[in-house]
């Protein structure tokens, strides 16, 4: 069986290539691993250049077989130049090869050595336009592809300042206006803005000037999911180290404080310790002012002694619930 597929994928035509292509996508580890060795990557990467929509999907269901668990075969497949032939099926947005070809392109992206090659590609500055397409073809499971595609290559450091460079992180916060807070692709987009906020300085700086980014970040901190919390204190803690002196006005002005109080009593363990963070940076009693706003600043530094103290329990929650309260007023 194994060589009357190698032999029909690297000799036959049409028909007996697609079957045998999907023969591939059926086989075993071990047998994936034989007929890589006998070179059938070469002829269905080929086969993704053809006009026949029914042998691209077999060729990129069996590449997607080979690829999985092997980062030699993630090699093999981007050398033979399936990520410009991949790209291409992208950029058209042929309907029916949308999700397989998403698929492709994030696993090929998380072996190491494709990075930089994908990224040269032009895969950021097309991956960006998809995302932000104002249409129904492009499935939910292909821009979650798309944007864990683009953490994969944010984790290179050359690629990152690419992605920097490219408006990326304009581009996501614009895609997030319109989107629930608590839906995961918006969980996505916090998770790769503060891998990218947190290694590049042109992308803190993008996000830090950009507007409108602190008003939603609270917004995504306040109705997000966990994780969703947990990277939108995230990009908010960088913000302000960086920029206290700027923007420290400007957060505090959105109404921060409530959530970000929650969220150091109820967040996940790093939301928390990032909350907390935060709190200690904008603290500032140097100028209480009215007698309301001088309470309000005794209360919170209340909590804030316990909080530094790592005290937890009841009394820390009922202060917390008591500055939440009161901050609300």
């Amino acid at each position: 069986m194994e060589e009357e597929v190698v032999e029909a994928l690297r000799f036959g035509g049409g028909e007996g290539r697609i079957a045998a292509a999907r023969e591939v996508a059926k086989f075993s580890s071990k047998q994936r691993q034989r007929v890589t060795e006998e070179g059938v990557i070469s002829p269905l990467v080929l086969m993704l250049c053809e006009q026949d929509y029914e042998a691209i999907e077999a060729a990129l269901f069996a590449l997607l077989s080979l690829a999985f668990g092997s980062e030699r075969n993630k090699i093999r497949i981007a050398k033979s130049g399936a990520i410009p032939e991949i790209l291409k099926i992208l950029e058209c947005q042929i309907v029916p090869l949308l999700d397989l070809a998403a698929a492709a392109l994030l696993i090929l992206s998380s072996c190491t050595q494709n990075k930089l090659e994908i990224a040269a590609s032009g895969a950021i500055q097309l991956l960006i336009h998809l995302l932000n397409l104002n249409c129904d073809i492009i499935s939910m499971q292909a821009k979650l592809d798309f944007l864990s595609t683009l953490h994969n290559l944010s984790t290179c450091p050359q690629t990152v300042r690419q992605i920097a460079r490219a408006g990326c992180v304009a581009s996501l916060l614009q895609l997030i206006y319109g989107l629930e807070k608590s839906s995961d692709l918006v969980e996505k987009i916090m998770d790769l803005l503060e891998e990218i906020v947190s290694s590049s300085d042109i992308a803190l700086k993008e996000a830090a000037e950009t507007g409108g980014t602190i008003p939603v970040l609270v917004e995504a901190m306040e109705e997000g999911s966990a994780q969703c919390k947990e990277h939108a204190v995230g990009i908010l803690l960088v913000i302000c180290q960086k920029y206290r002196d700027r923007y420290r006005g400007m957060i505090l002005s959105e109404g921060v404080m409530p959530g970000l109080l929650q969220l150091s009593v109820d967040g996940t363990w790093r939301g928390k310790e990032k909350a907390k963070e935060l709190l200690l940076l904008l603290r500032d009693c140097s100028n209480c002012g009215s007698r309301s706003k001088q309470s309000k600043n005794v209360l919170l530094e209340k909590v804030m002694r316990k909080i530094d103290r790592g005290e937890r329990g009841g009394t820390s929650l009922k202060l917390v619930e008591e500055m939440i309260a009161k901050l609300r007023t």
